[in-house]
């Protein structure tokens, strides 16, 4: 062997020495690396799968319904107040003191009939006085005729002057003027005392009476304390009720109505319509319509609640919400509509006949459409939700025939309350 053989083979040992440690070295910081990016792959799915449940809990829940639909061919009914047909406070026009009252609340008077007498000794006093001014008066008047007869005679001979004829004829003129103006004072503190007397200005129902015996009167409506007694005439009787304008066309005079009180179950109090205001109020968008239905039997009290059927029919589909459905925005009134996206949607309507848990809608919604229960004021136009399909609190009240059903969408909100 040479000694560049040898070399060679001596530095070929220490290199196949060292391989394993390489070998091993280089395996474990591939390990290590591999171990590294799995730990990495699982802490950012850990991360992306927090951060779509974060997301996924920020989407509310909603409950949905659908709006129900009322019957079809029925009467326009509305609440109404009833009132007197003719009502009216009764006041004294003379000072005095009450001496007696002849009717109580709740007694039927005729017009013309005595209710109360007041004294008035000062009026009495002061219709005295007049009437002695007065008869002063006449006899300086029937003096001052004599006079001047007199002098007008006298003076075809000469014996007075023009002119003293002319101041008799001037005082003459002056005391019949005198007379008049004593003769109308008389006339007025006569009519004045005549209202000691108070009759009832027609006939009605005493409703009030505010006076008793010793009362202090004074002429006037000064006040609530000068009131003497509140009649009201209640046959026949008017109710006063709101229609809204959609209907307005279909009200005028002459149509039918009756009345319904809970207090007379199964009764019907027949009417009519007898006038209307010809104007849509700008505040309520109602047409302001009067009823009147007789009530000879008195059984219609004044003040009492009534539904007022008026007797137009109403043909078409019209639809029901319950009144938790609905958002008061200070821009109008909202329904929140959810879409096939399960998007929330802010509706506008136009709101009918109020029923009191629930709203007549005439525009703005279908039966189609899914409405949000309890809508929360924070949700938003556009905001996605979750849904849950709830059982309609007013479906019971829906009237029949019983409306088609209406399908579903493709995407129908599931029962579960998960998003599709």
């Amino acid at each position: 062997m040479t000694t560049e053989g040898m070399a060679r083979s001596g530095s070929a040992g220490p290199a196949r020495k060292r391989s394993p440690l390489f070998t091993v070295f280089f395996v474990l910081v591939a390990v290590l690396i591999v171990v590294g990016g799995v730990l990495l792959f699982q802490r950012r799915t850990q991360y992306q799968a927090l951060a779509n449940e974060t997301e996924a809990s920020a989407i509310p829940t909603v409950a949905i319904i659908h709006p129900s639909i009322e019957a079809g061919d029925e009467n326009l009914v509305l609440p109404g107040t009833l009132q007197a047909y003719v009502e009216s406070p009764i006041y004294a026009r003379t000072n005095g003191y009450l001496r007696k009252w002849y009717r109580d609340i709740g007694s039927r008077v005729n017009k013309g009939e005595l209710l109360a007498d007041i004294d008035t000794p000062e009026v009495d006093q002061q219709l005295g006085q007049a009437r002695a001014d007065l008869n002063t008066a006449q006899a300086n008047a029937h003096l001052s005729d004599i006079t001047a007869t007199r002098y007008t005679d006298l003076l075809k001979t000469d014996g007075v002057s023009k002119q003293e004829v002319d101041n008799a004829l001037g005082d003459q003129a002056a005391k019949r003027a005198t007379v008049q103006s004593s003769e109308a004072n008389v006339r007025r503190l006569e009519e004045l005392e005549s209202f000691k007397h108070i009759y009832a200005p027609f006939s009605g129902v005493l409703t009030q009476r505010s006076i008793d015996i010793g009362t202090l009167i004074n002429a006037g409506n000064g006040g609530t304390s000068q009131q003497l007694f509140y009649l009201a005439q209640t046959d026949p009787i008017r109710v006063y009720v709101n229609v809204p304008e959609p209907f307005a066309p279909s009200i005028h005079p002459g149509i039918g109505a009756y009345l319904e009180l809970t207090q007379y179950p199964g009764e019907k109090f027949r009417g009519k319509v007898v006038r209307t205001s010809n104007a849509i109020d700008l505040s309520t968008r109602t047409l302001l319509t009067e009823v009147d239905v007789p009530n000879a039997s008195g059984l219609l009290l004044p003040g009492g609640y009534a539904q007022v059927h008026l007797e137009v029919v109403v043909k078409g589909d019209r639809l029901q919400v319950p009144v938790n459905s609905l958002l008061f925005r200070s821009e109008g009134l909202r329904a929140v509509v959810v879409d096939s996206n399960h998007k929330a949607r802010l509706q506008t309507l136009t709101i009918g006949r109020d029923y009191g848990v629930t709203l007549e809608v005439l525009n703005g919604l279908k039966a189609g459409d899914w409405i949000v229960l309890n809508p929360p004021d924070s949700l938003n136009d556009g905001q996605e939700v979750h849904v849950k399909e709830v059982p309609n609190p007013i479906a019971p009240a829906a009237a029949s025939p019983t409306p088609k059903e209406t399908p579903k969408p493709p995407s129908a909100p599931a029962a579960t309350g998960k998003k599709p």
